[in-house]
């Protein structure tokens, strides 16, 4: 059984008060903050993707936030070209988890040593239109984190794509004591059908970020991810 954790997106936070915001979200039960890089202009597929030049949040946000909290765990969501060019800017800047596309690179064997080999975990991402099978049982295994993205990558306002969920329950049934991420349109009308997959990280950004009392979200969606894991678990 695999522990619920939860991973609030603070691209979804007021970065005028971007320390204090984080902070909120610790202070809330939160175990990660998911910080995501975009630097997509179109969908990412395992056969084409195009990227742009520009970064939403780079090593220099990352570092800030180290400064203000320095115990924080930064799950570092890479949707950049050529990942291993930023490794060691984001290991640099305190990030704990370097996740990248696998759509994105030719070697992710070697990316994830170079992740490893910085002190970081690794995780591995794949985006709607990827199977779950492009994730090799070597990559799997390898990687600390698999991450099934639930809608397209560097588009906001986006609804949950449901189609993706199956392929949750495949990577779940592969690697049964790995974390498995879900990442896209994921609060608590949702959580239900990631969690029943087998998703034990969790990614929501308006959903606790926006909530009237977000220690309430935050434990309703990890409550959620525990009963789904006893369940699995027997």
């Amino acid at each position: 059984m695999v522990k619920a954790i939860i991973s609030p997106s603070v691209l979804a936070s007021d970065f005028g008060n971007l320390s204090a915001e984080c902070r909120r979200m610790i202070k809330g039960g939160a175990e990660w903050l998911h910080m995501a890089s975009h630097r997509i202009m179109t969908k990412l597929t395992l056969n084409r993707s195009h990227f742009v030049p520009n970064i939403t949040m780079g090593a220099p946000i990352l570092t800030c936030v180290r400064k203000g909290i320095p115990d924080i765990f930064m799950d570092c969501h890479m949707m950049v070209a050529q990942p291993e060019k930023w490794v060691n800017d984001i290991a640099d800047a305190g990030g704990a988890l370097y996740c990248f596309h696998l759509e994105a690179t030719s070697d992710p064997i070697s990316l994830i040593k170079a992740i490893h080999d910085r002190n970081m975990k690794a995780g591995v991402a794949i985006s709607p239109d990827t199977p779950s099978t492009a994730v090799t049982d070597e990559v799997g295994e390898k990687a600390d984190m698999l991450l099934v993205m639930t809608v397209y990558p560097g588009r906001g306002g986006q609804k949950f794509l449901d189609r993706c969920v199956p392929k949750v329950a495949e990577l779940r049934a592969r690697f049964p004591q790995k974390d498995i991420e879900v990442d896209g349109g994921v609060g608590p009308k949702t959580i239900d059908v990631c969690a029943d997959a087998g998703s034990n990280v969790i990614v929501a950004g308006t959903a606790i970020f926006n909530a009237p009392n977000p220690e309430e979200v935050i434990q309703f969606l990890k409550d959620t991810v525990n009963t789904a894991q006893a369940k699995l678990a027997k």
